[in-house]
């Protein structure tokens, strides 16, 4: 007989899938037979409670130790094999999100499985004229002759019509419920309900499938078919020009998918997307499209995630919460302007949609089709480096060119005394275009609006002299901080350059700009779109749909405007302060700059119209803008990547950004100290950069602070938060975050 200490197995089973119950997990052994098998997300059966009844339930964890007695913990009873997998392939996913970016498991479960209870359907009630026509006509003539006006409505109705909706008549025909039911009774009419699901998409044009593709599209569409017929699953990177179709491409791709059986995901970055995105592909495949966002009420999301799973949706879009729509035969997954920084969650945990959308491609064995006109550097490096296959768009759909670009130098403005937000050239743009009845967007970039210092007159912008970032304005202290580093200086009265005194932050607003244009082009007819005006519900979508009626000729706004509009009557985009973003305290400020103007110089022109851009700098030698200017992706990318090689930035190296909070300072400050001592003397392989201050040191009275290691092979990363996730003691109200390549400075 051999013996030996052979561990036994635990699982940690939930056996109620509501996200409402995840904190009930109950311990099991797993048999040997099953270990194998057994993982985040296999369905089993379990013997449950003192009698023992079976139940199924999703394994959470796997573990070689228990909090319990192991001598009564009891078995797995089997493994399901089941066909309907999402729920399991979705808890995976979760322990994926776990390991990779740092959470508990319970925190990844709830963002995989959103919905937290069970919703009444919604009930669609019909009346239907039960009686011959000849009772119907008696039950009139008695209406009129006791002045029973509400029956007589009802009664003259369904004589002509023979069914009719049953709000109509309690509301439009002002008939009473006891009306109603008293005809019921007397068998004159019948009440059928029918259960249907919430359908938030409210579009009622007709379903359009007359779509031509030019050479690059076909080209691209039979790749892609016979890659899908061969059995092979890939990441795609479509790179195309602004205008060059990419909507069109993904609707044939996604049209050849669900021919084949599958359903498919949409991703786009933000809700302000969705509607104009929606219209398109409901065009095209009608009520086998839906959305997932999060303007939708809980039943609408619940009745949205019943009806996938019911299979009567093929096409779900939304931002990346739509990633965990519980699709059962997911075949592709389509991330639309795949660079936007909104495609990285802001909470725990902080995933990435991109990398999670990978996996779930992985899971469900399903292709992922990435898209952009200015992809991320980093995807662009795996695409470059042939992990991702790279497609190219160069020509517009419509035979259209990229819009004419003008840099307007705004330090050469100020010295011929010109001190609008309006450069000379700009006026003058506008004005010839509102002569010939066309239409103008004007972006104003304020990323970055958070303190930095530049000067007006030079365009020099104060940076740390430690690292390569700009210093940010503390006017509560007058000084200028590094929060990287750490460096701290006093905020000159000149600048240090060039001795001038104009030199301060950028104040201009939207409300700014709507009036300075009203001052100069009274008779022009404004929209503005920000943060102000899109906060009621419907609000975005009304903008959008005023201003591609022509009931505007100037669209002024935010980011929010140059996120893949399409208005064939937009002729001019002017971009105010197109360098602001150069001066976020990041690493990616080139990179975003860059992106932000190309995608704003891409919505001129896209009609037959031949389009302007106007791009007003204080930096306009700035690779990034000349770069944009003249819509060279590549020339940006090659420059750009040799930045982030010198500094081992991503996509060289990756970064693990470990944040420490309390509201005791000392404890806060000690413990990442201690943490980040810890870490340097794990490895020799990862550098550890802090800790110090986060740059918002303190927020409601709590201490932040933060150290990041950097490591060329991301497993050491993972292996760092590991470990330092099992050291983590309760402590008060100690808490510490991880952020894997964090897309905003901490």
């Amino acid at each position: 007989m051999i013996t030996g200490n052979v561990k036994r197995m635990y699982a940690s089973v939930i056996v109620d899938i509501s996200a409402e119950s995840l904190d009930r997990t109950f311990s099991y052994s797993v048999p040997d037979r099953f270990k194998d098998r057994c993982k985040p997300g296999t369905k089993v059966t379990v013997p449950f409670g003192k009698g023992g009844r079976l139940l199924t339930g999703y394994v959470i964890e796997c573990s070689d130790h228990t909090d319990f007695d192991p001598d009564r913990i009891k078995d797995i009873t089997d493994i399901v094999v089941e066909q309907n997998a999402s729920e399991g392939r979705l808890i995976e996913l979760a322990a994926f999100i776990k390991e990779r970016y740092g959470s508990t498991m319970n925190t990844a479960l709830k963002t995989v499985l959103p919905i937290k209870k069970t919703y009444k359907p919604k009930a669609k009630k019909t009346i239907i004229l039960k009686a011959s026509e000849e009772t119907a006509v008696e039950e009139l003539a008695v209406a009129v002759r006791k002045k029973q006006a509400g029956k007589e409505r009802l009664m003259r109705e369904l004589i002509e019509e023979k069914v009719l909706d049953y709000h109509l008549v309690t509301g439009k025909l002002g008939v009473s419920a006891t009306t109603v039911t008293n005809l019921e009774k007397a068998g004159v009419i019948s009440i059928e309900t029918e259960n249907y699901f919430r359908n938030p998409i409210v579009i009622k044009k007709s379903v359009e499938k007359n779509i031509e593709l030019n050479d690059e599209q076909k080209a691209i569409v039979k790749e892609f078919i016979e890659d899908y017929d061969a059995d092979i699953r890939k990441t795609y990177l479509l790179h195309g020009i602004t205008g060059s179709g990419k909507t069109v491409t993904y609707i044939k791709l996604i049209e050849e998918v669900v021919k084949r059986g599958k359903q498919v995901i949409v991703l786009i970055p933000e809700i302000a997307l969705t509607y104009q995105t929606v219209k398109r592909f409901y065009h095209y495949f009608g009520e086998r499209v839906s959305i997932m966002n999060s303007t939708l009420s809980e039943g609408e999301k619940y009745d949205q995630c019943e009806r996938a799973k019911k299979g009567e949706i093929d096409v779900i879009i939304g931002p990346r919460s739509a990633l965990f729509t519980p699709f059962e035969r997911v075949g592709l997954i389509v991330m639309d302007e795949e660079h936007e920084h909104t495609y990285k969650s802001e909470n725990v945990p902080k995933y990435h949609a991109r990398e999670v959308a990978e996996k779930l491609a992985e899971l469900n064995h399903a292709s992922v089709v990435l898209g952009s006109a200015t992809p991320s550097v980093d995807t662009f490096y795996r695409a470059v480096n042939g992990e991702y296959r790279l497609w190219s768009m160069y020509k517009r759909a419509v035979g259209g060119r990229l819009a004419g670009t003008s840099i307007v130098d705004m330090r050469e403005e100020l010295k011929k005394g010109n001190k609008s937000v309006f450069s000379e050239k700009l006026k003058e743009s506008i004005a010839q275009k509102l002569d010939r009845n066309e239409q103008v967007m004007l972006f104003l970039n304020r990323r970055g609006y958070a303190g930095f210092v530049s000067c007006r007159s030079c365009g020099i912008v104060l940076r740390c002299p430690h690292c390569d970032v700009s210093l940010s304005e503390h006017r509560s202290t007058g000084k200028m901080v590094c929060h990287y580093c750490g460096y701290e200086e006093k905020r000159p009265s000149v600048c240090p350059k060039c001795g001038s005194k104009y030199i301060l932050g950028f104040k201009a607003g939207t409300e700014l700009i709507e009036e300075e244009v009203k001052k100069i082009f009274p008779a022009a007819r404004t929209l503005r779109m920000d943060a102000d005006t899109t906060k009621k519900k419907g609000s975005l979508e009304h903008i959008l749909s005023e201003f591609g009626d022509r009931k505007a000729d100037i669209l002024i706004g935010t980011q929010m405007i140059v996120k893949g509009h399409d208005f064939p009557d937009v002729t001019l985009v002017g971009i105010i302060a197109a360098d602001m973003s150069l001066a976020i305290n990041d690493y990616r400020a080139a990179e975003r700059t860059f992106q932000l103007i190309t995608q704003a110089a891409g919505r001129a022109g896209r009609g037959t119209k031949e389009g302007e851009t106007v791009i007003q700098t204080y930096q306009p030698e700035h690779y990034a803008i000349v770069r944009a200017a003249a819509q060279d992706y590549r020339a940006f990318y090659d420059e750009e990547i040799l930045y982030r090689e010198l500094g081992g930035y991503p996509p060289i190296c990756d970064i693990l950004a470990v944040l420490v909070t309390s509201r005791s300072r000392e404890l806060a400050e000690n413990t990442c100290t201690s943490m980040a001592e810890y870490i340097k003397g794990v490895s020799d392989k990862v550098k550890v950069i802090g800790p110090a201050k986060a740059g918002i040191g303190k927020i409601n009275d709590v201490f932040r602070f933060v150290f990041f290691i950097k490591s060329r092979d991301e497993r050491l990363l993972t292996e760092c938060k590991n470990r330092l996730e099992s050291g983590i003691k309760e402590m008060g109200d100690l808490q510490v975050f991880f952020d894997l390549n964090p897309m905003n400075p901490y």
